[in-house]
């Protein structure tokens, strides 16, 4: 579905068509003359994943600072850099170590080191699996995130989200099975490029929730059409859409347009229901935060992305503004920031989907594009260090849906800048996660210009099963 509002007060379709540019617009025609719908599909063999959420952090979280302690730095603080480093921004390189302000400690059961700005996740380290091998190799932004989106460094490809709205449907007949939560203090970078579908069918595209109600607009008929009228309109509606599907089938975005009105109305109450968090006990509350003005914002969403896998939403992803976990300035006081805000919600979602049996079949996932590089950036004092992109090593956590408990996936080099052992590149990421959900990265394919399109599209992944649980 296009990240448009939904509109239940008008007469008829084309007059809706031709408001959101779709009556006249070029069409986008089926493959083959197949329908493509929401309807659930039963995976090629069993996969323990129904849901994931993932809690995407733009600007790439320091690594070194967060979850792979270097004592390396330390060490060499302030001095030359003995090797090569692949700077981003040259202008504003320095070739001098940069130590880790912050300490690191063994935490839990398995003993997972991480940094004292996590107290949160330190609490949940022996139902995660973190990641301290991630590669995608190119230090851009916007081309990483759609490595990570997508599978391609280009723009215009289907997300992961699609990609399993396509593959497995919908489990919900009154909520869109893909929904981007997105932040009050902005929209984030690319915006909805991450929860395009690209080329599948528009109507695997992710829906965009406005971060603040109403969070999904026009739900709602007006007083005078309530109950009944409504009905008759609805019905009306439906006949317009009928006859005018018939004069111009085989036009996805049409078809995708028209099955979002109808799926509207069926969402006036479930929606409404699954963002109201009145009825949440206060201490499922206080878990996520809601009490803190400096957690409140991100512990809601947290707490809305739980809602929603309960009620069969397949994907749901929770964005930050802009790219606010880009540090190349003020490290020491903005990472602190930026951890006090996600932390404990993020911890809190865990437990909550534990305590109610979610976490076996609900993937988790925390991390940005990239990580950062183990030398200063912007050497003019203390207060204005920070740290230069870094995409040949990095660090994410996944927790539920088949990925162990207490798991450490690969390591970093001494330093922390490029993988070196059990290296899991985006593609890799992606044939994992596509597997827990009962899915084949070769096999998962969609009809393209004669051509088999995939989500890995003849990269050379591997499902990385030591991973797995």
């Amino acid at each position: 579905m296009r990240a448009h509002s939904f509109g239940l007060g008008s007469l008829a379709l084309p007059w809706l068509l031709s408001r959101e540019g779709l009556w006249a617009a070029p069409t986008k025609p089926f493959t083959e003359a197949l329908k493509f719908d929401l309807s659930p599909k039963a995976p090629p063999r069993y996969g323990q994943a129904k849901a994931m959420i993932s809690l995407f952090m733009i600007g790439g979280p320091s690594q070194m600072d967060l979850f792979d302690p270097k004592p390396q730095l330390a060490k060499y603080h302030l001095q030359p850099f003995p090797g090569e480093i692949r700077y981003d921004n040259a202008a504003e390189a320095s070739s001098k170590v940069f130590g880790s302000p912050w300490k690191f400690a063994p935490r839990g059961q398995c003993g997972m080191e991480i940094s004292e700005l996590l107290p949160h996740l330190a609490e949940i380290v022996d139902d995660i699996t973190l990641i301290r091998s991630m590669k995608t190799g190119v230090n851009n932004h916007g081309q990483s995130v759609s490595a990570l989106h997508t599978g391609r460094i280009t723009s215009g490809r289907p997300t992961l989200g699609s990609w399993l709205s396509y593959g497995l449907g919908s489990a919900s007949d009154e909520l869109p099975t893909y929904l981007a939560l997105t932040s009050p203090q902005g929209p984030p970078l690319m915006n909805n490029e991450n929860w395009t579908a690209g080329w599948l069918p528009a109507v695997y595209q992710g829906t965009m929730v406005r971060p603040t109600a109403p969070h999904i607009l026009n739900l709602d008929a007006p007083p005078d059409l309530a109950g009944a009228g409504q009905k008759r309109q609805l019905d009306l509606l439906e006949s317009f859409n009928r006859d005018h599907f018939l004069r111009h089938g085989g036009d996805s975005d049409l078809d995708a347009r028209i099955q979002s009105y109808t799926l509207a109305a069926r969402m006036q109450d479930a929606a409404k229901e699954a963002f109201d968090l009145s009825g949440e006990p206060a201490s499922i509350r206080k878990m996520y935060g809601l009490d803190q003005d400096a957690t409140r914002d991100y512990a809601t969403r947290c707490l809305i992305a739980r809602r929603l896998v309960e009620r069969g939403v397949r994907f749901v992803q929770v964005l930050n503004n802009g790219q606010s976990w880009d540090h190349h300035g003020s490290i020491r006081s903005a990472l602190p920031d930026r951890c006090r805000e996600v932390d404990q919600p993020c911890a809190a979602l865990v437990k909550d989907l534990k305590q109610r049996g979610l976490l076996d079949s609900t993937v988790v996932h925390w991390g940005g594009e990239m990580g950062r590089l183990p030398v200063l950036q912007n050497d003019g004092g203390p207060d204005k260090w920070g740290r230069d992109h870094n995409t040949h090593g990095f660090s994410c956590w996944m927790a539920g849906g088949g990925f162990k408990g207490g798991h450490v996936q690969g390591a970093t080099d001494e330093w922390g800048h490029q993988a070196v052992q059990g290296v899991v590149h985006h593609f890799d990421w992606h044939a994992t996660l596509l597997h827990l959900f009962g899915l084949d990265h070769g096999k998962l394919v969609f009809k393209r210009n004669g051509l088999d399109a995939s989500l890995v599209d003849g990269q050379p992944a591997r499902v990385v099963a030591e991973m797995l649980g």
